[in-house]
Parts: structure tokens; sequence; C-alpha cells
């Protein structure tokens, strides 16, 4: 079947592995068929779950993995299996440059029967960091780093040692994570522990104060808050500060007012209250001018 799959179907080789798996799964659980039929769940979704579906459980399981992401369904797996914390590793791996293949190629002035061997270098796809996850509350986090960032990492292993004198790097980590986080939120978020009083604004200004940031993030539970058919955003990455009556037209940067947009969604709200000037402002920045033509808010680019 695998090689039907991909030989006669032309399938990528996970393309097929997860769509023998569904099937099998499916003769056991007809059920998964309708639910694949309607966008319940994917195939991802059916393969991690095949292993752990029961007479008795494989109702409510596919119930809670229904609209659920390929990580949000290797969390439900988690919690059906545990697994043990990873040992720690840490090793070193061979450069782009030091990973080359031989090739032998003849040169100009060389006999038909003298071959010279050069190296070439074998370009690699940049991964992005891995987390999988291990059991309830636990991750397995792989990710690769350059030689000045494992010597910080030696560094603070030996200025702590009182306090954590096994140099766990995942302690370590967290740390360096909690200390991050709290200066990104007292930037992006003004998140403090005495909050000051706001203060009486006279004139109106784009300018956010901190109080009112505080308010919209907090409100808006750090989540895009743009509203579709297939309901709420759930991006939380890239987020930033919309004026839900634009600022060009007269709206106030109160709480009343602002709302947390993902870029995307927040680009989409743009253009579709001024059309083609956001596009070519946008374009024009990325050319390098810096002198916009901004239109009248009474004309017709600028209504909604």
């Amino acid at each position: 079947m695998f090689t039907y799959c991909t030989q006669v179907l032309h399938l990528a080789e996970h393309a097929a592995f997860n769509r023998i798996e569904a099937a099998r799964a499916a003769r056991r659980f007809p059920v998964i068929l309708t639910l694949l039929a309607d966008g319940r769940v994917h195939l991802g979704a059916v393969r991690l779950l095949a292993p752990h579906l029961t007479d008795t459980n494989h109702d409510a399981l596919l119930t809670e993995a229904s609209h659920k992401s390929k990580r949000e369904v290797e969390q439900i797996v988690a919690r059906l299996a545990p697994r043990p914390d990873v040992p720690l590793s840490v090793r070193k791996v061979p450069s782009n440059a030091a990973r080359t293949t031989p090739v032998q190629s003849v040169t100009r002035d060389a006999t038909p029967m003298e071959l010279v061997t050069e190296p070439a270098t074998v370009s690699l796809p940049v991964q992005r960091p891995k987390a999988e996850p291990l059991a309830p509350g636990r991750y397995k986090l792989q990710f690769t780093v350059g030689e000045t960032t494992y010597q910080k990492l030696c560094r603070v292993q030996d200025l702590l040692r009182h306090s954590v004198r096994s140099g766990d790097s995942a302690e370590i980590f967290d740390r360096a994570l909690t200390l991050l986080r709290g200066g990104l939120e007292r930037t992006k978020l003004a998140a403090t522990m005495r909050p000051r009083a706001a203060s009486n604004r006279g004139k109106r200004s784009r300018h956010v104060p901190a109080d009112v940031r505080r308010a919209v993030w907090t409100r808006d539970a750090g989540r895009c808050r743009f509203e579709g058919p297939a309901g709420r955003c759930r991006e939380t990455g890239l987020l930033e500060l919309h004026h839900v009556i634009p600022y060009a037209r007269g709206g106030p940067t109160t709480v009343d007012n602002l709302e947390l947009r993902c870029a995307a969604h927040n680009r989409y709200e743009a253009e579709r209250c001024f059309g083609w000037f956001v596009r070519e402002s946008s374009a024009m920045y990325r050319s390098g001018e810096d002198t916009l033509r901004v239109p009248n808010a009474n004309s017709e680019n600028a209504e909604c």
C-alpha cells in the first residue's frame, strides 16, 4: 500500500503514511470517516491518536481532538501516554562549511584519466526550534546554538553553581526567559508592579499611554481580537494596537477605541479603510522613499 501511494498516486511519504494509518484506524472505528469528511479532524490527528483509541474512549478522544491543531493533539497524546524527561545532552555539530561531500571533476589540463576530488559544500535548510510534548506540563525543546551562545551558557553555569549545583540547562534557560519576558512586558505592555495614576490628557495624540496599553492587553488577553466567520483569530504573535475608528478619521486613543490585532489583520483593516494608500505607502517604504502623499480624510479614497 505504501508503494502504491508513493509510486502510483505520487504522494509524499508522510502523506502516504498518514492516509494508511488513518485507513487502518477507520476500519476499527468507522466514525473517523465521517469526522474526516466533515473536516472536524485531520489525517495527522487520526494518525497520532490511532494507537491510543479503544472501544471505550474513541468517541471522547475524537471529540476532544475536533478542530485541534497537530500541536494540540500532541498534547492530548502526551497526557494519554506520558514519556520521561529526555537526558541533558550538549554536543557539537559540524558547521555547514564542514558538511561537504566529495565531488569528482576533471581539471582543464588533466588527462582523461586524471581526476581531482574537490569538496562541494552542501547547503542545509534552516530548521525551526522543535518543541515536543512528553507529558502533561513537560516538553522536549531542541535547537542549535553557536559557539558564542554555548560559551555564555558555560559561563552562566559556572556563576550559578552555588544555587544551581547541577548546572541544569533547563533551569538556566527558564531563568533567562523569565528575565527577558519581564523586560519585554515592561517595554511592550507597560507592565509594572506599581502603576502610576492616569494623567489628564488635554490634546489628542496618537501616543498610547502606559495605563491604556496595560488595559487593552489585559482585556484582550494578549490575543488578536479580530472576529471573522470562523470566529476570533487565535494569533498571539506580532500583535499591534489597532484603532477601531481610525485615528486619521478622528478616532481617539482610548481603551474603548483600541484593540489588539495581529499584523495581518491590522493591515487588512487598514486596507479596508484606506485601500490604495496603505498598499502604495508600504511599497514606497520598501523602495526607500521617505515622502508619502496622505489622502484627504474627506476624499473618496479615505472612506471605509
